[in-house]
């Protein structure tokens, strides 16, 4: 989803994750979130209680405030992320970390200031356009806008900031960013269960839909056409230009009905149930789930393996690569609170 304030890409990068890459799902090499860098190191004693009200002015940085709305815009975006609000048992946990975040992130425009680093306006109007291009049309976009209380002038100047600090991350980190093969080889030897690919299969379906709260007139109608189609699909007609003319299945139907490589427990029951019975080539019966009658295609079958080094050799780089370029950024960041004048209100 779209987010109006850019530099929130920015503090998830001053995060200092360690968790380790997901090399044996289908997104080999992707991370799970990390708590914000100050929460971490606060989970290893009490942070320090957020009062219920917050002041006005959270943090004074180098004399230059960050105000109460500054900190709750972030939460903001931090919450609609995560999908919801801060538990109230994590509030200063979390809060904590924003605050540090905020901090962070204020001297590294400060940083940009002091070093009179620019973007042109013709590199910012098409970061602009980009922003709007999310959206449908105009009026949407301008929607979105005001429902966030944000003004296109404020996105302006939020979007040079983030383009600034990223200019700047980028000549100071990225370097200093170093991860040598013997490195990969050890992560690699270190974490063996990172990389353990259950049983898999491939298949494709067709699906009839009806809606989750259908009556069963509705349902017996989707019944008989699924029907009609699975005696077409018998008949020796081409299953993917079938899938193409009536799956109502959106994300797979131009595909020919291709879902890809899925492991057990990530379909629903029936549809798990069904897949994994079948041997590749072989075709299901009707399918019945909440979201209609499936007809499964089995292509291909990949039993559990330990996925070999070379495979995942790419998205371990990645990976390790990223833990760097968090760790330097964290040191950066680090060196500017260390002569700047910090002060922090709450």
């Amino acid at each position: 989803m779209f987010r109006v304030l850019p530099f929130v890409a920015l503090l998830a990068l001053l995060a200092c994750s360690r968790s380790t890459p997901a090399a044996a799902t289908e997104t080999p090499g992707t991370t799970t979130a990390a708590a914000p860098a100050g929460a971490q190191a606060a989970a290893e004693a009490a942070p320090k209680p957020i009062p219920a009200e917050l002041p006005e002015v959270v943090a004074r940085i180098n004399g230059e405030a960050v105000t109460k709305a500054d900190f709750e815009k972030a939460l903001r975006n931090i919450e609609q992320n995560a999908g919801g609000p801060v538990p109230p048992d994590q509030r200063d946990r979390v809060y904590r970390g924003v605050l540090d975040q905020l901090v962070g992130y204020k001297l590294l425009i400060q940083e940009t200031k002091t070093r009179k680093l620019t973007v042109p306006d013709a590199e910012l109007d098409k970061r602009i356009a980009q922003i709007r291009g999310q959206f449908p049309n105009e009026d949407t976009f301008k929607q979105v806008l005001a429902q966030q209380g944000v003004s296109l002038e404020t996105l302006r100047a939020d979007t040079r900031n983030d383009m600034l600090v990223s200019s700047m991350l980028q000549a100071e980190v990225t370097p200093k960013v170093s991860v040598s093969a013997a490195q990969v080889d050890a992560f690699y030897k270190a974490n063996p269960s990172q990389f353990q690919q259950p049983d898999r299969v491939r298949a494709s379906h067709i699906l009839i839909g009806f809606p989750q709260n259908a009556d069963d007139a509705a349902k017996q109608k989707a019944r008989t056409q699924a029907a009609d189609v699975l005696k077409q699909v018998r008949a020796g007609k081409d299953f993917a230009g079938l899938a193409k003319q009536f799956s109502s299945d959106p994300g797979s139907a131009q595909q020919g009905g291709d879902l890809g490589f899925f492991q057990q427990g990530q379909m629903v029951p029936p549809f798990d149930k069904a897949a994994f019975s079948m041997k590749p080539g072989e075709t299901s019966d009707l399918v019945e789930t909440d979201f209609g009658v499936h007809i499964i295609r089995v292509a291909d079958r990949q039993p559990a393996r330990a996925i070999p080094h070379e495979e995942v050799r790419p998205q371990v780089l990645e990976y390790l690569e990223g833990q760097s370029r968090q760790e330097q950024t964290q040191k950066f960041v680090e060196g500017l609170k260390a002569k700047g004048k910090i002060e922090i209100l709450m």
